[in-house]
């Protein structure tokens, strides 16, 4: 079942939660609606859903406008947050009960129920939790049943709103995964909201990138992590160090540092360039390139990997670098040490809207 999302529009008031959304979903994908809290992403699956009508636009599924379709013809399955489980049912009969409210007609009998049900409970493997109650689960098993209680009523589409968020990190990793082989055997379109850019790009095939109600970004996880559209895109995915300098004949200038900056403009009086923290080397002699003087205030040993903050010596801020723990050790490096930094990536963007991508250095 493909979606596609033409021209929404959505206000509360004063206050535009949508502005002019388009976006095709194709059948059989898996989408993250990505961004912080407030930029729109579950109003537009509750557009979706049709809990929620747009003030303008359509919603087509498959080429039918369900835009003003009733919830409960558009065979969507949605599963919450918090679970939204029957306390006073059993796992059993909260699968179950999806297919029992239905009309006579379309109900099918109680032997069909039970071995619907049942193949699903071992589709989530939770087969042998059936005659428990929602308060006997764990907070990943209340969320297994709550997706087999959505599959119940074989959805068209499958809306999961933050469906992880209150679970702990452990276990919020484990269900993305499992999320992800249940979707590739089932192949529902499925579109998910999460504010978790971690989430997004291990489980969906697209991302789409919402901030203040509008799409910044979609593409799949390695284009928008690898080729962020815009500023907001860089930073919302992963931490991110800033300079501030200027382009001038293809070169990033920042202080007396200068770095070959292919694509670029010949002059850009203004820019801000970006670098994740694991595309900075650490260098005790800057060995006849270009490199930005510093010193170590701050060593954190984060797992795997190791943080090393750094004061730069021109007065121009804070810079963190990532490494492996081998990089580090290998190092051997100290608080209090005076270093230089290599930037290995830059990205830049015009520092006067914020908006035009210049070019990257790699």
């Amino acid at each position: 079942m493909s979606i596609t999302i033409r021209n929404i529009q959505k206000s509360f008031g004063q206050f535009k939660a949508l502005k002019n959304i388009n976006l095709e979903i194709g059948a059989g994908e898996l989408v993250a609606l990505l961004g912080p809290s407030g930029c729109g992403k579950t109003t537009l699956l509750r557009i979706i859903a049709g809990l929620e009508t747009p003030d303008t636009g359509v919603i087509l599924f498959h080429g039918e406008n369900t835009t003003h379709m009733h919830v409960r013809d558009r065979h969507v399955g949605f599963v919450f947050q918090h679970y939204a489980l029957f306390r006073h049912m059993t796992v059993f009969e909260n699968i179950a009960f999806g297919l029992r409210v239905r009309p006579k007609e379309t109900r099918p009998s109680d032997a069909e129920i039970r071995r619907k049900v049942h193949d699903l409970l071992n589709l989530v493997q939770l087969d042998w939790l059936a005659d428990r109650y929602p308060a006997q689960l764990s907070g990943g098993q209340r969320q297994r049943i709550a997706l087999a209680r959505a599959l119940a009523v074989e959805p068209k589409v499958l809306l999961l709103d933050e469906p992880f968020g209150a679970l702990d990190a452990k276990v919020r990793k484990e269900l993305r995964r499992w999320l992800r082989r249940l979707h590739d055997e089932l192949h529902i379109t499925s579109v998910f909201v999460t504010h978790d850019q971690e989430e997004a790009l291990e489980v969906a095939d697209r991302v789409v990138v919402l901030n203040e109600g509008q799409i910044e970004q979609i593409g799949t996880p390695d284009e928008v992590y690898d080729h962020p559209a815009t500023p907001f895109v860089y930073q919302f995915l992963g931490d991110v160090n800033l300079f501030h300098g200027r382009v001038h004949e293809g070169q990033a200038r920042i202080g007396d540092v200068q770095l070959e900056l292919p694509g670029s403009p010949e002059r850009r009086d203004s820019a801000v360039f970006y670098a994740r923290p694991h595309e900075i080397d650490i260098l005790r002699e800057p060995d006849g390139q270009a490199a930005i003087a510093a010193q170590i205030i701050d060593i954190r040993a984060l797992g795997a990997t190791v943080r090393v903050e750094l004061e730069r010596q021109d007065d121009h801020g804070i810079v963190e670098v990532e490494m492996s723990r081998d990089q580090f050790n290998s190092k051997d490096l100290d608080r209090g040490e005076s270093v230089y930094l290599q930037p290995k990536r830059l990205r830049v963007f015009a520092e006067r809207n914020g908006e035009e991508n210049l070019g990257s250095a790699a």
